[in-house]
């Protein structure tokens, strides 16, 4: 209902077979930060578990743009999925990358990279589990978060690469 393989030819003539999200028509990933701290999910997802790729991976808040609330602009699905999954309110967003693949030898899914600033930390509703995948949030100092990812990496935690790009797009 919400993937589907597909094949379409490559240059050889044989069909490349690829993912595809049918009812999505983007995903957003936001990068929330303080003055100081960026915020962290920790998350079991499980096609890294399945694979023994590592326990827990780090990720960002993000969610598919269009496949529960048709027709919802990417902006909108921002704002939703943050209040979602942190339970947060930013003061101002800026959308710093759109069309984004990450892994575009495997899947369409293209993203949109937005960060969120937090002015208040206090949550105004309770952020979500999103179905058990997200087991923790973390605060970490800005100027602590390259050590910190290290640190995780030692303990066998994936790093998400919409979450190493969302850094890169915060120091331009």
């Amino acid at each position: 209902k919400y993937l589907e393989l597909k094949s379409t030819p490559a240059k050889t003539g044989q069909d490349w077979v690829y993912a595809h999200r049918p009812n999505a028509t983007d995903v957003v990933i936001i990068l929330a930060k303080t003055e100081d701290e960026i915020l962290f999910l920790i998350e079991e997802r499980p096609p890294i578990q399945a694979e023994n790729r590592g326990k827990y991976t780090i990720g960002l808040a993000a969610g598919l743009v269009g496949d529960v609330r048709i027709g919802e602009t990417i902006e909108n699905a921002i704002k939703a999925e943050l209040l979602e999954e942190t339970g947060l309110i930013a003061e101002k967003i800026e959308i710093k990358a759109r069309k984004v693949a990450s892994s575009a030898g495997c899947t369409s899914e293209t993203c949109t990279i937005a960060i969120a600033y937090i002015k208040d930390k206090t949550t105004v509703q309770n952020p979500i589990n999103d179905d058990g995948v997200i087991v923790d949030r973390v605060w970490v100092k800005q100027s602590e978060v390259h050590s910190w990812l290290k640190e995780k990496e030692k303990n066998g935690y994936v790093l998400t690469a919409q979450a190493l790009a969302s850094l890169f797009y915060l120091y331009e």
